[in-house]
């Protein structure tokens, strides 16, 4: 049974980063707090505690100082002020494409558009992105919502991150339609599209496909929803524990991929997972 593993799975930019800043303040010691999940991966947030790194819902929730970690996500201003505000050390690690998104979302609203951002409007992304806008601001994830909105003479439009081109450009041509003046920052990160093109693509030449990274995952869902629109034989999973053997009988190939938030380690142990299943039938 051949493997075969997508060429941009797992750890995306953003995500590399804000790990390596966490695991970096988890060794200097101290007091040392996440805002919130640093990852949509529970297996990397467990480790993370087991270094003495504890994440908490709110700053309140630290109440003898020390270090405070900001989620790859981002998080409401409010919170950004609060922390400092309590003067503890902040580390931020904040996707520096999330923190555009922020920004930009600040400025239209400063120039008088009102905002609309196309994502989860329960997502902790885009809970942050939508705290920056000092005016209207409303969350739709397609072009239908938009034409419930209220009407609107400036129209000023963001994109959740991990979003597809297809709901941004859903969303944008329902606001064209409106008429007025629409102005439009793709919001969107690379390699979300990126891995969503390969994964794609990868699902359309194998017999089965494995999708890896947490369930909390908007990325890692997305990319299980894709390949299960072309391929039935679809599962998503956390961790290697988590296979099934029957998944892979008359299964010649497999395709593995994985959301932003994946370590390498647990992309690892899933294929040696996989081949050992393979080596077992074989035997």
């Amino acid at each position: 049974m051949e493997v075969i593993l997508a060429k941009h799975a797992g750890f995306c930019f953003g995500v590399k980063r804000a790990t390596h800043l966490a695991f970096d303040a988890a060794d200097r010691g101290g007091d040392t707090y996440t805002l919130g999940p640093i990852i949509h991966s529970p297996q990397v947030v467990q480790r993370l505690e087991e270094m003495g790194v504890k994440s908490v819902d709110s700053v309140e929730d630290v109440k003898n100082g020390g270090t405070i970690i900001i989620r790859s996500h981002g998080v409401a201003s409010s919170e950004l002020e609060a922390a400092v505000q309590a003067e503890l050390e902040v580390v931020d690690a904040t996707c520096p494409f999330v923190k555009k998104a922020q920004e930009h979302v600040a400025t239209l609203s400063k120039e008088g558009y009102d905002v609309i951002v196309v994502g989860d409007a329960v997502h902790p992304e885009v809970q942050g992105i939508v705290s920056y806008a000092t005016g209207r601001v409303y969350v739709v994830s397609s072009g239908k919502e938009v034409d419930r909105l209220p009407r609107m003479a400036k129209m000023g439009v963001v994109a959740q991150t991990t979003q597809s081109f297809e709901h941004l450009n859903d969303v944008v041509a329902a606001c064209l339609a409106r008429g007025g003046e629409t102005r439009v920052y793709n919001t969107i990160c690379d390699a979300t599209a990126v891995r969503q093109c390969e994964t794609k693509k990868l699902a359309g030449e194998v017999d089965c496909m494995v999708v890896i990274g947490g369930f909390n995952s908007a990325n890692t869902k997305r990319l299980a929803q894709i390949c299960r629109e072309l391929l039935p034989r679809t599962h998503h999973i956390e961790t290697a524990g988590q296979i099934d053997p029957a998944w892979f009988e008359g299964v010649n190939r497999v395709g593995v991929t994985a959301g932003a938030s994946t370590p390498k380690w647990l992309i690892d142990e899933v294929i040696a997972r996989i081949s050992a299943i393979d080596q077992d039938k074989i035997g």
